[in-house]
């Protein structure tokens, strides 16, 4: 007859190292499909990877939290929906070490390429890349005003 304690034990360590799997899985599992985890931005390159394959395989993606810089890049993905509750932040194709150069040209150009043509204009026209500064646009006007499909549920 097995040892009660033994077999207590054994279920202890067993539920232990599932719980530390789920933990360990549960980031990237959440991360899928969302601008969550690159919503402090980064290399536009990287972005533009990401974006190539979600629109090769057609996925849903969701904008949702706090999403600046080149995640906004992420409204150029075909199955793209944007929270209402998120907050997108635009600025000039610069990075923070540059934030006191003047703005490249081309990679505004490149990353203003990735908005529809209405978001594009007004970020234009209201030179929010013009700059480093942030200019926030809520997910509610980037549904309503710029014809951006919203996100249903979860």
């Amino acid at each position: 007859m097995p040892d009660v304690s033994f077999t207590s034990a054994v279920s202890r360590v067993a539920m232990l190292a599932a719980l530390i799997a789920c933990i360990a899985v549960a980031p990237g599992a959440l991360a899928a499909g969302s601008s969550v985890p690159y919503g402090s931005g980064g290399p536009m390159a990287k972005f533009d990877t990401i974006i190539a394959q979600y629109n090769a395989s057609g996925e849903p993606f969701r904008i949702e939290g706090h999403c600046q810089s080149s995640c906004t890049m992420f409204l150029a993905i075909k199955n793209v929906c944007v929270d209402p509750n998120a907050t997108l932040l635009f600025h000039a194709a610069l990075s923070a070490h540059e934030k006191d150069h003047a703005p490249y040209p081309g990679r505004n150009a490149h990353m203003a390429s990735h908005y529809n043509a209405g978001l594009r204009r007004f970020v234009l026209a209201n030179h929010y890349m013009d700059s480093f500064t942030f200019h926030a646009v809520s997910g509610r006007d980037i549904i309503r005003k710029f014809g951006y499909r919203r996100c249903e549920g979860k």
